[in-house]
């Protein structure tokens, strides 16, 4: 993990426009989401807009990672590989990008059902997306990294899931990876001290099962260790006073679903 960097106003402006197309790329992935696509086109979909759009991919060739985005089907949990798999009715998809645009780099995840899904997978997906903006809302000057963590633990232990440990939120912006690391449990008034300049990335991972992961050969996927599925939702937010500064957005992924009904 990377040193602790402190953005100007400036530069927080510059991963905000990263941030945007990022946005705008998940929100491009959702309009193909559907029974019969293969997730290899759905990688080369974002590798394209991307580029497009006067970007670069911030996970291809990161640490060796080979693809665009990182999907993860069912009990995946995150850091899967793009892939012949054909979405089926019920699948639940994570779908994870970066974006590097004129050197400053944006993070965000979703996590789509694809056609009728359970009810308890439903309810995974709703509960987990409403942990990202309660970790979210203690992302402001004078909190600690510990509020954060406490925030998506206290909303999503209730439902009995299981809180993923061994992966965390980060900082991000000049790199992909800085620090704090940001744990999805914790205590309130524990960590970091969250100050102006900091930019970070809350990602909840929450298991509709256990806890435990498990780690595949190929040095990347993490799963669920009882094969139950896994949601992840992440934003890009910068510490600001007052109420957080989210960098990313769903609002365009929105704007896609409701079309979709």
């Amino acid at each position: 993990m990377a040193k602790l960097i402190y953005k100007s106003e400036e530069e927080i402006e510059l991963i905000r426009r990263s941030a945007d197309v990022l946005s705008r790329t998940l929100a491009e992935i959702a309009k193909e989401i559907k029974p019969g696509v293969k997730t290899i086109a759905l990688d080369k979909l974002a590798f394209s807009f991307i580029q497009d759009n006067g970007g670069t991919p911030a996970f291809l060739n990161y640490n060796g990672f080979p693809y665009s985005l990182c999907i993860s089907v069912n009990d995946q949990i995150v850091h899967g590989f793009p892939s012949e798999y054909e979405l089926k009715d019920g699948d639940i998809i994570s779908v994870d990008g970066g974006v590097v645009l004129n050197g400053y780099i944006s993070d965000s995840a979703y996590t789509f059902g694809v056609g009728e899904l359970r009810p308890e997978v439903e309810q995974l997906l709703k509960v987990t997306k409403e942990s990202l903006y309660k970790g979210v809302s203690q992302a402001v000057v004078g909190k600690r990294v510990g509020d954060i963590s406490y925030a998506v633990q206290d909303h999503v232990q209730e439902y009995g899931y299981g809180i993923v440990k061994e992966l965390v939120g980060h900082g991000v912006g000049i790199e992909l990876h800085e620090k704090p690391e940001v744990p999805n449990y914790g205590q309130r008034g524990k960590g970091n001290k969250l100050e102006r300049g900091m930019v970070i990335a809350v990602e909840p991972m929450i298991n509709l099962g256990k806890a435990g992961v498990k780690f595949w050969d190929d040095g990347w996927t993490v799963s669920t260790i009882d094969a139950k599925p896994s949601a992840h939702f992440e934003h890009t937010v910068a510490i600001n006073k007052g109420e957080p500064d989210i960098l990313t957005t769903f609002s365009f992924i929105d704007e896609v679903l409701n079309k979709k009904g």
